[in-house]
Formats: structure tokens, sequence, C-alpha cells
């Protein structure tokens, strides 16, 4: 038996796969883990006991409990949260916790400035997308400016993949999907970075190689081995990003198949057949050469229902710690009782600022309507009613980005959350195909038996996914929504000016 094992560093949690030639599950495994958040706006991992404590975890335990030896294994890939920026020394040692992606908003002025500097049509034509929150070009810029101690002793930046990789080869490897969210360093156009671009912000030699993501990376070094439990010269892929991951486990690999993945945070891919145009959204190359997709994300999804749950439902967390139902399960029961449109309240689910479409890390969350008949129920519904306005938003920008989806595809731990995604659906007034995959970690053993021969090309994954099962929106609902998605964008102008002038002050 040959095994291919695939490993995916989340926000809040790493998961891992082991499966068989013919992607069959022989084992699986899951490591939460915390987000720090040292200050409002700011975001961070720490990579050695984080991203690489879960990685050994995973990997002595998947083929331990498969019953599958080391030599077994013909390849790794691993994905991991993007774009990061960890700066590591020349011996590879991190110098600090690393920045995450768009969640982290510390560095809105290096951003504004990186505009002024090259020009805003340059950067669109050049990299694909205006530089917000997600863009990790301004978040390096930062940590030469405010902590030049760590600026000094940088030898290398990384986001959490290509370190990854670097811990498990020697080598440092960034696959181009990624790459294309390190704005405005990378250049769409000639598929590399930009040496106008680094010009203002690093050196070229501090950025890793480029490759595609099921290009072959290196193998296990002998340290990598001891430390692992791997083979020595065991075969490791580029691998990606973990939302392009959790597209290719979605079976999102055809031209106007979009994926939404119900995380921490929502992000979508959305396959093209040519690069697309966006100036609000995130044009980008994808994992084979000559693909291209359009990305999208929201900053605060899962982690605002995280958020809700462990500081409104202790109770109910106390009875799920106790064996009874899951908190979750139970706040959704009840929201599930309130109607649509939540007795007239409405959020605003700006809780880390927001990405797409309207790229405004200053916004703040927003709820309104309260009244005194309002409880629990009412506002848990108010969020995911929220979140799902936000998804309607950026499927209509990717619609007048001439890529309106032909077919939404639900993955993410949120997907277990049924009142959840059938309100999206009823919000946007489109089905969705809910797959129940292991998630990015299944993508990644994609990627690795790619690299080895065993399937020859994406699409050929389609053979190892289940059909899904299907969402579809109520009409009655879809018409309640409609009347109230239009108050929902007259919500963030209305009080765009106040949310700015209090993220201001705090």
């Amino acid at each position: 038996m040959t095994c291919l094992l695939g490993i995916d560093v989340g926000t809040y949690e790493s998961k891992g796969v082991l499966v068989d030639s013919g992607g069959r599950i022989l084992a699986s495994a899951a490591r939460p883990h915390p987000m720090a958040i040292p200050r409002p706006g700011w975001a961070e991992h720490d990579a050695e006991t984080v991203w690489w404590a879960d990685f050994v975890s995973l990997a002595r335990e998947l083929p331990k409990q498969a019953g599958v030896s080391g030599p077994q294994i013909a390849a790794v890939s691993t994905s991991g949260i993007a774009p990061c920026v960890l700066p590591v020394d020349a011996a590879g040692t991190p110098l600090r916790p690393a920045i995450l992606y768009g969640v982290d908003t510390r560095a809105s002025a290096e951003g504004k400035e990186l505009t002024a500097a090259l020009g805003e049509e340059w950067i669109l034509s050049q990299t694909g997308s205006a530089l917000s929150s997600q863009a990790a070009g301004p978040k390096i810029l930062w940590i030469r400016r405010h902590e030049p101690d760590v600026w000094r002793r940088t030898a290398r930046i990384h986001t959490s993949t290509s370190y990854l990789v670097h811990r498990l080869t020697g080598r440092s490897v960034m696959d181009h999907y990624t790459a294309a969210a390190y704005g405005p360093l990378y250049n769409l156009r000639a598929r590399g970075w930009d040496p106008r671009a680094l010009s203002l912000v690093c050196e070229a030699s501090l950025l890793p190689e480029l490759d595609w993501s099921a290009a072959v990376a290196g193998r296990v070094s002998p340290a990598a081995a001891a430390e692992t439990g791997l083979a020595e010269g065991t075969v490791v892929a580029v691998g990606t990003a973990d939302a392009a991951s959790e597209a290719v486990a979605a079976g999102v690999l055809d031209p106007g198949d979009c994926m939404l993945m119900y995380g921490s945070t929502l992000f979508f891919v959305q396959i093209c057949s040519g690069l697309p145009s966006s100036r609000t959204q995130w044009p980008t190359v994808y994992l084979e050469p000559g693909t291209y997709a359009l990305a999208a994300g929201m900053s605060t999804t899962g982690a605002l229902t995280r958020w809700f749950r462990d500081t409104f439902a202790r109770e109910e967390l106390a009875a799920e710690q106790g064996g009874g139902v899951n908190a979750y399960q139970a706040l959704s029961d009840a929201a599930s009782r309130v109607p649509p449109g939540s007795q007239g309240l409405m959020v605003l689910p700006h809780f880390s600022g927001e990405r797409t479409p309207i790229n405004d890390p200053e916004a703040r969350g927003v709820i309104v309507g309260l009244t005194l008949s309002h409880g629990r129920p009412e506002i848990f519904r108010a969020i995911l009613e929220g979140i799902a306005f936000g998804i309607r938003h950026n499927i209509e920008a990717m619609a007048e980005a001439g890529a309106a989806p032909r077919r939404l595809v639900a993955i993410g731990g949120g997907v277990r959350n049924r009142l959840w995604v059938q309100i999206v659906s009823n919000a946007t007034g489109l089905p969705q195909t809910v797959q129940n995959t292991p998630g990015a970690c299944y993508g990644d053993a994609v990627l690795a038996a790619i690299s080895v021969g065993q399937l020859q090309r994406m699409s050929q994954a389609r053979r190892w996914l289940p059909s899904g099962t299907e969402v579809r929106p109520d009409p009655a609902a879809t018409g309640v929504y409609d009347r109230l998605y239009r108050i929902y964008r007259e919500l963030y102008d209305g009080t765009k000016a106040v949310s700015h002038r209090l993220a201001s002050i705090f």
C-alpha cells in the first residue's frame, strides 16, 4: 500500500488525513490551537508551537492510527492560512509570531503609502487587485518600520505553508497562488516578484522561490524525519493556501465553480477561464499553469459565531462539556424558531474590519434594531443573516467582474450548522452543494498524489469525491431577504463615518 498525507493549518485548528492511492480515507485527526490577538486589529500565530507542533503531532498520529509505516507514505502536502508574514533568521528560526492574513489589519497606513507610491492603477494592472488588509506587502513594511531589531536579523520571510515546507526539506518555496496575495510584490503578468514593488518593501532574496502547488518542493530531511516520523526522502509538494486546497476538496475544478469555505473567516474561490478584472476582489493565477481564479474573503464569520458562543452561551458550553447538546446546535435550534429578519434586528459582521468587497480595515461590527423584546435567539440569527448578506454582496461583486458563479459549493466546519447554510441560500436566492469531505487537508492529499504521478492533473480528483447534498432556497424567505438586503447595504454606508472615528480613537 502507498499512502498520501495531507495536513492543513487553520486559524483555530489543524487537520490531517491519510488516504490510499484511490482517495479512501484511512485516518483523520485534528488539533485545536489558539489565535493570539495581542491588540485590537492584530492576529498572530506562534509558528513553532502552532504550525510546526501541529504538523509533527498529526504526522505521527495518522500513520499509527491507520497501521501504516513511514516508508508507505509516498508524498506529503500541506496547506495553511495565507498570506501570513513570518520573518526568520539565517538558521530558519522565527523572529516573532507570524502576522496572519486579512483578519490582521495593523498595516493599513503602509497599504495606503504603497498605493500612493505605486499608483492604484499600476497596482490593479500588475497585481490584479487593490491593496487591502489581505495583502502581505504592507505587513512586511510594517515590520521593517516598527520592529527594526527584528528586521535587521530577518533572512527570509515565510507564509504558513512555505515555513512547513522549509522545516521538512530545507528549501524556501511558495506556490504562485499564495504569492499572488503578497501584493503588491507579485506581478500577475510576469508570474514573479516585481522589482518596482520590491524596491519599496524588501530585497527579493528575502522571499521564497516560486513554483506550482503540486510540484515537488523537495524531500524530507534526516532532521525532519526524526521529528515527524516520516521516512527520510519522502516527497514533499509545494502546497498552497488553505482556501485553494479546500476548493480542490470541494470539487471546485471547472470555470464557473465557486467555493464558499465556511470557516473562522469565509473565503470564496471561483474558477475562471481567463484572468478576471476586479477592483474589489482578488483575481489570481490558480494551482496549475494556465489556470485562473477570482478569490474573495470576509474577515469575521465563524469567528463571530464563536465569539457569540463563548461570550453569551456559557451555560450551553457547560452543558456540552457535561455530555449535552453541542452549544452551537443549541443556539441554532433556538434561532431556527425566529422568523427571517430576526424580529427587526440587523448585524454588520465587520468585527475585525472587512475584506471584500468593501475592503475597509476600519469597519466595525454593528447591531441595529435592538429592543427589550430581543434575546439571544434573535441576535444569533441576525448574526447569521448579516454574514449571509455579506456573502450576497461578494457574489454580486463577482458578477460585476464578469465572473458570476454558475455553481456554489459549500465546505468547511460551518456547514455543520445547517441553519446558517440555509439562510445563505435564502439570502442569495442560490442553491448550494454541500460537500462533507475533511476539507483542505483532503485537497492537500490530492496535491500530494499529483506530485508523485498518482493523479496526472487536478481535474482527476473528481473521481475521489462524493456527490454532496443540495440546499435550495425557500422562495418565501428569499422575498423577505431581498427587502432586507437593501437596508443592509445602506447600514454600512450610514455607519461608516462613525465606525472610522471610533477606530481612530481606539
